[in-house]
C-alpha cells in the first residue's frame, strides 16, 4: 500500500505524520520548542530549531508501527505563515526567524501603509490592514534596522520555503503561504512589484513560485538520510497550514466553515474568488485547495493563552501530569469545569501579542476583568477557554457579514481535543461543533494534496473521501444561553471600553 506523508512547521511545534491510500492516518509525532521573547512586543526563533524538529518528528512518525519508510512515494510540506527567515546562498540563516507574532515592524508598516494605501494593499493582497505582522514589515524593519542582516542574506524565505529548501536543495514559494506576506499578489499569482519597491527588495531575493498542491522537487539523499526516508520521494507544497488545516477537514469548496485553535486561532471559510467581501474586513487567502480562496481571519494568541497560563502558572499540574502520565491541559480543564458558564462574572481579554480580526489593534494586550475573592485558578482557566470562544464568535459574525455564514463548525487544532473547549465554543457560539477523527488536520490536508500531487488518490475530492471522518458532534445546550449571552455582552463591551488605552503613543 503507497504511503504519504505530510510535515506542518508550526508556530510552537512541528508535526509530522503519515497516511495510508486507504485514508487511514498511521502516525502522527510532534516536537515542541519556546519562542524566544528578547522585549515584549518581539518573538525570535533560532531558525535551525525548524530543521532539528521537523528531522525528529519525522523519524519518530516513520517509527510508528505499521509505517514503511519505503512505500512514501511523497510528502507535503506546509507551515506557518508570516514568519521570515533572512538565508544565504547556501539556504542558511544569516539572522533568527522573525515570527509572526513579532510586533516590532509598528513604524513600517505605517510607512507601508502611507505609501500604498489599505485599499491597493487590500486588493493586491487580500489583506485588509498593515500591521507589523505581516513579512514585508519585517523585511523593511531589517532593511533600516539590521542593515548588515538584511545585505548578507541571499534571499528572504518563509517557514515553508526553508523547509523546502532543506529537503530539496530548491528555494520554493508559493501563493498558499505567501498570499498573507504582503508580498504576494492573489490576482495574478505573482510577485507585487510595487510592495517589493517599497521594501526595497528585487525579486531574485524571494524564491521561485510554483502552485499550492504542486511538487515543488525531489527529496536530497542527504536530507533523505536525515529524516529516514529515500532519495527522489516528491516534495509538495502544501500552503500555509491554515489552508492545509481546511483541506484536512474536507473544507475545501463554498459552504464549510473551519475552526483550528492551536497556537493561535483562525476560521476558514471556502471561496471560489476574492473581491466577494462587501465590509473589505475579512482576510482573503489563496487555499491550499487548488483554485480556490480562503476567507481566513486569525488571532495571534488562541490555544497559546492557555499555554501560557499551563506554563507560567501550571507548575503543580505539569508535576503531577508528568508522575501520573496524564495530560497537564485536562488537568486544568477538569478544574474549568467546575465552574459555572461565565466564569462568574470574570472575563479575559487574551490578546496576548496583539489582536488582529476582526479588532486590528497590534498594540492590544491580555487583560482579566472582574476579579473577586472569590475566584480561584478554574475560574482563571475557564475565563481562558471562553475568551477564546468570544473571539471565534466575533469572527464568525464577520465571515456572515461577508457572505459566508456557518450552519456548524469543524474543530480542528489542539484546542478540538478539549471536550470542554468544544462546548464552550458550541454554547458561545449557538452552533454544533464537529471534530474530525484525527486532530491534526494540516497534517492529514499535507498528505492528502501530496497524494493527489502524485496520483494516490484521483482528485482532492476522492482524498475527502477516503481520509476525512466525523468523530464526535457538540450541540449547542439552550440552558446555556442566557449565561453565555451576558458573557459575550460582556467581553465585547469591555474590550471596545479599554481599546483607546491600545492606541500607539504619539511619535
Amino acid at each position: 500500500m503507497r504511503l504519504v506523508a505530510g510535515l506542518d512547521v508550526g508556530t510552537t511545534a512541528v508535526k509530522a505524520g503519515v497516511l495510508a491510500e486507504d485514508g487511514r492516518l498511521l502516525s502522527v509525532a510532534a516536537e515542541e520548542y519556546a519562542l524566544d521573547h528578547p522585549a515584549p512586543d518581539r518573538a525570535e526563533l533560532d531558525a535551525r530549531t525548524y530543521r532539528t524538529a521537523a528531522r525528529a518528528a519525522m523519524r519518530r512518525a516513520l517509527a510508528a508501527p505499521g509505517v514503511d519508510p519505503g512505500a512514501v512515494v511523497a510528502i507535503g510540506v506546509s507551515s506557518q505563515g508570516e514568519t521570515v527567515v533572512p538565508v544565504d546562498a547556501r539556504g542558511r540563516a544569516v539572522g533568527p526567524a522573525l515570527v509572526w507574532l513579532d510586533n516590532r515592524a509598528v513604524a513600517e508598516a505605517r510607512m507601508i501603509e502611507e505609501r500604498l494605501g489599505e485599499a491597493a494593499v487590500y486588493d493586491a493582497t487580500g489583506v485588509p490592514t498593515v500591521v507589523p505582522t505581516w513579512t514585508a514589515c519585517k523585511i523593511l524593519w531589517l532593511r533600516r534596522n539590521e542593515p548588515s542582516v538584511f545585505a548578507a542574506a541571499d534571499r528572504f524565505l518563509l517557514v515553508e520555503d526553508l523547509t523546502i529548501q532543506w529537503l530539496t536543495g530548491r528555494a520554493i514559494s508559493e501563493g498558499g503561504v505567501a498570499c498573507s506576506s504582503l508580498l504576494f499578489d492573489i490576482r495574478s499569482h505573482d510577485w507585487w512589484e510595487p510592495m517589493l519597491d517599497v521594501v526595497g527588495i528585487g525579486r531574485d531575493r524571494l524564491p521561485e513560485l510554483v502552485r499550492p498542491g504542486e511538487v515543488a522537487g525531489a527529496l536530497t539523499a542527504a536530507a533523505a538520510e536525515e529524516v529516514g526516508l529515500r532519495p527522489g520521494v516528491a516534495v509538495v507544497a502544501g500552503g500555509m497550514d491554515q489552508g492545509a488545516g481546511a483541506v484536512g477537514v474536507g473544507n475545501v469548496g463554498p459552504g464549510v466553515v473551519s475552526e483550528s485553535t492551536g497556537g493561535a486561532l483562525t476560521v476558514q471559510a471556502s471561496v471560489d474568488r476574492h473581491g466577494q467581501d462587501p465590509t473589505r474586513r475579512t482576510p482573503v487567502y489563496v487555499h491550499s485547495a487548488p483554485g480556490r480562496y480562503l476567507y481566513c481571519p486569525v488571532c495571534p494568541t488562541g490555544g497559546m493563552a492557555l499555554t501560557w497560563f499551563r506554563d507560567r502558572f501550571g507548575g503543580e499540574e505539569l508535576a503531577r501530569a508528568a508522575a501520573e502520565r496524564v495530560d497537564a491541559y485536562d488537568l486544568l480543564t477538569a478544574q474549568a469545569a467546575a465552574v459555572p458558564a461565565g466564569a462568574e462574572g470574570l472575563t479575559f481579554l487574551p490578546h496576548l501579542m496583539g489582536a488582529f480580526s476582526p479588532e486590528y489593534e497590534p498594540e492590544a494586550r491580555g487583560a482579566l476583568y472582574g476579579l473577586t475573592l472569590r475566584h480561584g485558578k478554574g475560574h482563571v482557566i475557564r475565563a481562558i477557554l471562553e475568551g477564546v470562544a468570544f473571539m471565534l464568535r466575533r469572527n464568525l459574525e464577520l465571515l456572515e457579514a461577508a457572505g459566508a455564514p456557518a450552519a456548524e463548525i469543524r474543530s480542528h487544532g489542539g484546542g478540538a481535543r478539549s471536550v470542554l473547549w468544544n462546548e464552550i465554543k458550541a454554547n458561545v457560539c449557538d452552533r454544533p461543533v464537529v471534530t474530525l477523527e484525527g486532530e491534526d488536520a494540516a497534517i492529514r490536508g499535507d498528505a492528502m494534496l501530496a497524494g493527489v500531487a502524485t496520483g494516490v488518490f484521483a482528485d482532492l475530492d476522492a482524498a475527502v473521501a477516503a481520509a476525512v471522518a466525523t468523530r464526535d458532534r457538540y450541540a449547542p445546550d439552550p440552558r446555556q444561553q442566557a449565561a453565555y449571552a451576558e458573557a459575550y455582552r460582556r467581553y465585547v463591551t469591555y474590550f471596545d471600553a479599554v481599546r483607546p488605552m491600545f492606541e500607539p503613543e504619539p511619535g
